[in-house]
């Protein structure tokens, strides 16, 4: 049975790479990328050449449906989106459902993600997690959104761009000045820098900076307090 490969790949650091990913692109005998020319520097740094498919979120549907005629053939093809795990706001999930529908083996090869890299370093998780992606760019979506996430009081995990990032954590600090938030930027990259405070500690930091750049992962604490040892108490 022909096989889709979903291939985690770097968030940043090409280290991260996986050794069952790499063996992955090398046999497979197709590549389809979210974008060919950040996919293609990828296989290049590992010495991988393999026929490229383009796969984004404006054409996944008839990228996906030429991806299934090609395991009809009894080919084989990974996928990789620009970073990190596919389907995680990334496209992936609509190919993933096209080629299943189709009665293709789907294969999941873990990696890399924004998301299990900053939960990683946060602490204070608790049980519940929430993992909104990125909200809508406009304000008053944005905001609204913020206050039912925050009003659970679970834990969420926030995407944004350098261009929002600001007026999020404004937001955030409107909200609920005193929650703890974590910020990731440019995760795993040069620059990678980690900052953990108060929403209104951390607004202050940024709204004085000249200028902001990279890609942001932000954590918002949340406000119940299970103890793991209550819970243990209570099995």
């Amino acid at each position: 049975m022909s096989v889709l490969y979903i291939i985690g790949t770097p968030i940043g650091n090409l280290g991260d790479i996986t050794f069952r990913a790499i063996e992955t692109l090398k046999n497979v005998d197709y590549v389809a990328a979210e974008d060919t020319r950040h996919t293609l520097q990828l296989l290049n740094h590992f010495e991988i050449k393999k026929p490229l498919i383009s796969c984004r979120a404006q054409n996944e549907k008839f990228a996906g449906e030429k991806i299934v005629k090609l395991l009809d053939e009894g080919n084989s093809v990974a996928y990789a989106s620009d970073a990190g795990t596919p389907g995680i706001s990334d496209p992936g999930a609509v190919l993933v459902d096209v080629v299943r529908e189709a009665g293709h083996q789907i294969v999941p090869i873990p990696g890399p993600s924004a998301f299990a890299t900053l939960i990683s370093a946060a602490g204070s998780g608790g049980k519940t997690l929430i993992f909104e992606g990125f909200l809508s760019p406009k304000p008053g979506k944005r905001r609204s959104r913020l206050r039912e996430l925050m009003a659970t009081g679970d834990a969420i995990i926030i995407y944004e761009s350098p261009f929002r990032i600001t007026k999020l954590l404004c937001d955030v600090a409107d909200i609920e000045g005193t929650r703890r938030i974590v910020v990731g930027r440019e995760l795993t990259k040069l620059h990678e820098e980690i900052l953990s405070g108060s929403a209104a500690d951390i607004y202050r930091d940024f709204a004085e900076r000249p200028s902001i750049k990279g890609e942001f992962a932000i954590f918002i604490s949340g406000t119940k307090k299970t103890q793991l040892s209550e819970e243990s108490a209570d099995n």
